[in-house]
C-alpha cells in the first residue's frame, strides 16, 4: 500500500500520468486531496471545490482509495494512520506557505518514491490556453509569445492582455507541447476486449478539458448496464471548432484522449470518431446503445442528424447526468478566479 497527495485541481492526464506510475509502484493506491482552505492557504484559490476534484480523482482508473481533506505537508504519522508503505510524488517541490518542503519527513525516513512529470502540459499551461481564448481559430501562435504570457501569469498584468492572447491568435493549435506516442496510448489503454453478454455503449463529442461534468454522464452511461463496455468517440480538432466555434477544443485530440482513457468508466476510445453515427459505425463495433446527454446536439455539416441512424434503429437513449457543468463554465471560473486573485493552483 502506498500514497501519493495533492490538491488535484483542475485535473488532466498529467494527473492521471502521475497517479498511472504511482500505481505501479505497488498493489494499492491511496490519494490524498486536500481541503479548499488548505490549498487556498498555501497556493491560492482553486479552481474546483474540494467534494468536485474528490469526485474527480475516484474516478481515475488507477486509484483504489481517497483520503479525503488529506493534510497539506505529509508526516509518517499520516502514512501509519493509513497504513502506507511509503508516498509518491512528482519530481516537482511543493512548498508550505512559509517556503519548507512538504515531503521533507518522509523523505528523511526514506519512505518517499519519486515519479515523473508528464512532459507538454501543466495546470498553468492549461490555464493560460483558457486566458488566451479569442475568436480566432487555427493560427498558430508562437511559443516565445505564449510563454511570456504564461510566465507572467500570476506576476504582472492585466488580465485583460492575457484574455486577449498576442495578436489575437489561437492558444491550443502551436501551444501544446504534448507528443502523443503508441506507447503512452498503450499505458492508459484498458486493453480489455468486449466479452459475451456486455453491452456495447457508445457516446461521442469533445470532451474537452475532461472534468466532473462528463464523469457524471459517463458513470450515469455505465449503470445502464450490468455489464457495460463503454466506447467514447472523440472527434477531431476541427470537428469540434465547427461546432463549438470559438477556441475550442482547449485540449488536442491527442491529449483529450488520455484523458478519456484515464476515466474508469471507458473501455474503449475512438479516436477522430466521424461526426454523423452512421449504420457502419454501428455494426463496426456491435453497438447495442447510443447514448448522448441533454446538452444540444448540433447539425452534420450538411443539417442533418448525426444520430438519424440509431435514432431510427431505437437504441438512442438520452441520459441526464444531472450535472450542468461546462467546458464554458470553466472556462468562465478560470476568468472570474484571475480577476479576483492572481494565482491559481498549480497541483
Amino acid at each position: 500500500r502506498h500514497q501519493t497527495t495533492a490538491g488535484y485541481d483542475m485535473v488532466h492526464y498529467g494527473h492521471s500520468n502521475q497517479l498511472r506510475q504511482a500505481k505501479a509502484m505497488g498493489d494499492y493506491l491511496i490519494v490524498g486531496v486536500h481541503t479548499d482552505g488548505e490549498i487556498s492557504q498555501h497556493k491560492g484559490p482553486p479552481v474546483f471545490t474540494q467534494d468536485e476534484r474528490y469526485k474527480m480523482v475516484r474516478a481515475i482508473k488507477w486509484v483504489d482509495e481517497i483520503v479525503e481533506g488529506a493534510p497539506y505537508v505529509t508526516t509518517l504519522e499520516t502514512l501509519d494512520k493509513y497504513t502506507s508503505d511509503f508516498c509518491v510524488h512528482g519530481d516537482d517541490i511543493t512548498l508550505t506557505v512559509d517556503g519548507k518542503d512538504t515531503y521533507e519527513e518522509v523523505k528523511r525516513s526514506g519512505r518517499y518514491r519519486e515519479c515523473k512529470r508528464t512532459q507538454g502540459v501543466s495546470t498553468t499551461d492549461l490555464v493560460g490556453r483558457m486566458l488566451l481564448m479569442t475568436k480566432t481559430h487555427h493560427s498558430n501562435i508562437g511559443h516565445s509569445d505564449y510563454q511570456q504570457h504564461t510566465d507572467n501569469f500570476g506576476k504582472v498584468g492585466p488580465m485583460s492582455t492575457l484574455i486577449q492572447g498576442p495578436k489575437g491568435h489561437s492558444p491550443w493549435t502551436g501551444v501544446s507541447q504534448f507528443l502523443q506516442t503508441s506507447q503512452k496510448i498503450i499505458q492508459f489503454a484498458s486493453g480489455q476486449e468486449p466479452q459475451p453478454g456486455d453491452t456495447i455503449i457508445y457516446v461521442a463529442g469533445a470532451f474537452d478539458l475532461f472534468h466532473i461534468g462528463h464523469v457524471d454522464f459517463l458513470e450515469a452511461v455505465s449503470r445502464l448496464s450490468d455489464k457495460p463496455y463503454v466506447i467514447v468517440g472523440l472527434h477531431f480538432d476541427q470537428e469540434v471548432n465547427r461546432y463549438k466555434g470559438k477556441n475550442y477544443p482547449i485540449m488536442n485530440v491527442h491529449e483529450r484522449t488520455l484523458s478519456v482513457l484515464a476515466c474508469r468508466y471507458v473501455s474503449e476510445v475512438v479516436i477522430g470518431a466521424p461526426y454523423a453515427v452512421t449504420r457502419e459505425l454501428l455494426d463496426h463495433f456491435k453497438v447495442d446503445l447510443v447514448c448522448h446527454g441533454k446538452t444540444e446536439v448540433h447539425p452534420d455539416k450538411d443539417g442533418s442528424d448525426p444520430y438519424a441512424e440509431p435514432r431510427k434503429k431505437g437504441i438512442l437513449h438520452t441520459v441526464d447526468s444531472m450535472n450542468s457543468l461546462t467546458t464554458d463554465s470553466i472556462v468562465q471560473r478560470i476568468i472570474k478566479n484571475s480577476f479576483n486573485d492572481a494565482t491559481v493552483t498549480s497541483s
